[in-house]
């Protein structure tokens, strides 16, 4: 099997030199209207111009699978606000665009807790739907498709009417809205044969999240389920998505930890190496690209693992 790592939003080699920034609302509405754009386009320049200083340096360290950070246009779904975020850096966006698809990196999004397609409170779903069409915004901008990850959502009045309520909500959405969203099971709520079953029922791809799992199964058997996850990935032009993250600790089990754990990664290797040819991998840890690369330097002590590039291994056939 072949395995990719990728990791989440920040880099925190360049976050000592610079960072994506950010403004509040109150902050904006302190400014005069003048001020406001004059200060919105400056962070959007800087926050597209260090997009770029990202990619670059994941590709000199090749790292071709990354997650956009849901922050780098602010104030983009403020309820009653809205501001054209595209067209005055038409030229940016292509040109990230074009970086991104000559060196064939894979990029994602995964909007924050709040966008719950699913919700009971109307005015929750139109902003989740909001936030859908600012990523679909996005991706039309770079020039490229795009997926967005979500997890089900609110479980009011129970699992089985709110599940409804999603595919109820799903189906009202555009085409290309509908071929952007993958699912994840969660961590408290749905297992991932909840969402599996949903998956295949709106036909499109689960992200299995290998912690969520562990923290949040019941009887279900990770083995049975996988054949069953990656093939709601066919058809698809890109290899199925895992999320993988270490517990904090056994106290906080649910929490991410900075670094990944090398014997916790292992097990998970042998766990899935039997169920696919190629898998992506997202390490969802606090230590961003410093944990990639600490958990890469480890693996290659083993020499089970083959490494085609700095982030990208196979898993020797008679390993197992």
């Amino acid at each position: 099997m072949k395995i990719r790592l990728g990791y989440v939003a920040i880099s925190l080699t360049l976050d000592e030199i610079d960072h994506y920034q950010t403004i509040t609302w109150t902050r904006l509405q302190n400014l005069e209207k003048s001020e406001q754009e004059e200060k919105l386009s400056k962070i959007i320049h800087h926050n597209l111009d260090f997009l770029e200083k990202i990619l670059k340096y994941n590709i000199q360290n090749e790292v071709f699978f990354y997650r956009l950070s849901h922050n780098m246009i602010p104030l983009a779904t403020y309820p009653g606000y809205s501001y054209d975020f595209i067209t005055p850096y038409k030229q940016k966006w292509k040109k990230i665009g074009t970086v991104i698809k000559k060196n064939h990196l894979r990029v994602d999004i995964h909007p924050n807790q709040f966008c719950v397609l699913n919700s009971t409170n109307p005015v929750v779903v139109e902003q989740t739907i909001e936030e859908l069409k600012v990523c679909n915004q996005i991706y039309k901008s770079l020039g490229i498709p795009g997926k967005v990850i979500l997890h089900v959502g609110s479980s009011i009045p129970n699992k089985e009417e709110a599940m409804k309520r999603f595919k109820t909500a799903f189906d009202l959405l555009d085409e290309e809205i509908k071929s952007m969203i993958l699912l994840e099971n969660d961590d408290k709520v749905y297992t991932a044969k909840d969402v599996l079953k949903l998956c295949e029922e709106l036909k499109i791809p689960m992200v299995l999240d290998y912690h969520h799992y562990l923290c949040n199964h019941g009887t279900e058997k990770i083995e049975k389920l996988l054949p069953q996850i990656f093939e709601t990935w066919k058809g698809e032009k890109l290899p199925p998505k895992v999320h993988f993250s270490s517990p904090k600790s056994r106290k906080e089990r649910r929490s991410h930890s900075t670094y990944i754990s090398y014997q916790g990664f292992l097990k998970f290797l042998k766990v899935i190496s039997p169920y696919g040819n190629e898998v992506d991998v997202m390490l969802e840890c606090k230590g961003k690209d410093e944990a990639l690369f600490r958990l890469v330097r480890q693996l290659k002590m083993d020499s089970q693992y083959q490494f085609l590039n700095n982030s990208t291994l196979i898993i020797k056939e008679d390993s197992n």
